[in-house]
């Protein structure tokens, strides 16, 4: 099964991090949030990366063009003009970069990298800017199951801030951010027939407009409600969040 990665948008809510790359570059533990997002799908079994560049796409090139520099210890012989990679750990992972444009949207990103899907295959779509301990394996099998051209992952955000409780004006207790108000939101981590393409008009259409709404009136679309550990990296408060997760050793997106 391949997966697509959006990488290519301009991250604006993030831009103490992002004028200076595209947002799936900012790392988290010394590794880009890109990277930790293709171990999740690697722990699961999906090795066959598509990533959709656009926004500074030369800097996610130029990682994997190195990634053997990045991963490990090098000698460089200046005399000989040669270079030694020593420890060398290779991910088994085959990784195809796509351009798709600067300002294109999500959507038409995924209509750009149709030729580099399998006919009639199944794959794995999402943003490359959110972690997950999704069950994948249970995701597939939910996707199988229901034979439905489409699925996405249904999570409820935490709220943001804590809660107070109070009577007449004496505070009697305190809550720390409870969950969110029940409501389900998009999280990401789509599982898709290539039928779904066909839906997409041009590089302005949104994925999560006219596709996914024409999706749901044609009872293609169905829910795999996720209730464990999601977080997006949308600003410098939740790049923070993750970084402190990461450094704590119990990061629970850390499948690997």
């Amino acid at each position: 099964m391949k997966a697509v990665l959006l990488a290519g948008g301009l991250g604006t809510r993030i831009a103490e991090e992002s004028h200076l790359r595209p947002k799936p570059m900012i790392e988290i533990g010394g590794r880009p949030i890109l990277w930790h997002i293709m171990k999740i799908y690697s722990a699961h079994g999906v090795n066959d990366f598509i990533v959709c560049l656009g926004y500074k796409g030369y800097v996610i090139k130029e990682y994997f063009a190195n990634y053997f520099l990045h991963m490990s210890d090098v000698t460089f012989d200046m005399a000989e003009n040669r270079m030694q990679v020593h420890h060398r750990h290779a991910e088994p992972w085959r990784v195809t970069l796509v351009d798709t444009g600067e300002n294109t949207q999500t959507g038409g990103r995924l209509r750009r990298v149709r030729e580099y899907l399998d006919p009639g295959e199944t794959f794995c779509f999402t943003y490359g800017d959110g972690v997950a301990d999704l069950d994948m394996e249970e995701q597939f099998a939910f996707h199988r199951a229901h034979g439905r051209l489409a699925t996405i992952t249904a999570v409820q955000p935490p709220g943001r801030f804590g809660t107070l409780a109070h009577e007449g004006g004496a505070v009697t207790g305190f809550e720390e951010k409870p969950a969110g108000d029940g409501g389900w939101i998009n999280g990401g981590f789509f599982v898709l027939q290539p039928e779904v393409i066909g839906l997409i008009d041009g590089d302005a259409s949104p994925w999560e407009s006219t596709p996914m709404k024409t999706l749901a009136s044609q009872n293609q679309l169905r829910a795999f409600e996720h209730h464990g550990f999601w977080q997006p990296m949308d600003t410098l408060r939740e790049k923070n969040l993750l970084e402190e997760l990461w450094a704590s050793g119990q990061a629970p997106w850390k499948c690997w």
